[in-house]
């Protein structure tokens, strides 16, 4: 293989590796909105 290709084999898992961290790291930190109960009165009681 030649050294170009191992090289851009090497970012493009990188780059994977890092994008798969990010995603995770934000949907742990996140909530599904259709989990949300009550956001009628939440929101409401946050105006108040």
């Amino acid at each position: 293989m030649q050294k170009n290709k191992k090289i851009f084999l090497f970012l493009f898992v990188l780059f994977m590796l890092a994008i798969l961290y990010l995603s995770f790291d934000i949907s742990r930190r996140t909530t599904f909105p259709g989990s949300k109960g009550n956001l009628k009165e939440r929101i409401s009681k946050e105006v108040d």
